[in-house]
């Protein structure tokens, strides 16, 4: 497999639609939280909730990849299934470390950011 060089155009668009995605990942989970759900289960639904929403962006601005393909849902799957683990754990133990909210938001966000870019560029949506 060749590794193709990032694109500084995928990679601005990766972080505006990644933005629009960490939005909705941010305001689901506070509105879970104060509708009474558990902090932990709070964020894995909030991480899905965003991870649908950079799904579309992703495939058809960020990567391009306008053909419908169910391998790319399984890859997509797989991936934010592997990173929601990983931004829940840093979640949490952030909180544990720090009682700040808003920092382990930030620090989860940052890890599972890096990994999804990483993962959609060269795994889900390969060319």
């Amino acid at each position: 497999m060749k590794v193709s060089r990032i694109k500084k155009k995928e990679l601005v668009r990766f972080l505006f639609g990644g933005g629009s995605a960490v939005a909705v990942d941010y305001l689901m989970y506070h509105l879970l939280m104060a509708a009474g759900i558990g902090m932990d289960l709070a964020k894995m639904i909030s991480f899905a909730c965003g991870a649908a929403v950079g799904f579309v962006i992703n495939k058809l601005w960020t990567f391009e990849s306008a053909a419908f393909s169910k391998a790319e849902i399984i890859r997509y799957i797989l991936l934010y299934s592997c990173t929601s683990l990983i931004n829940s754990m840093i979640n949490h133990a952030v909180l544990l470390l720090f009682p700040a909210e808003l920092f382990g938001f930030l620090c989860a966000t940052g890890v599972s950011t890096v990994l999804n870019f990483l993962g959609q560029k060269y795994f889900v949506f390969r060319k």
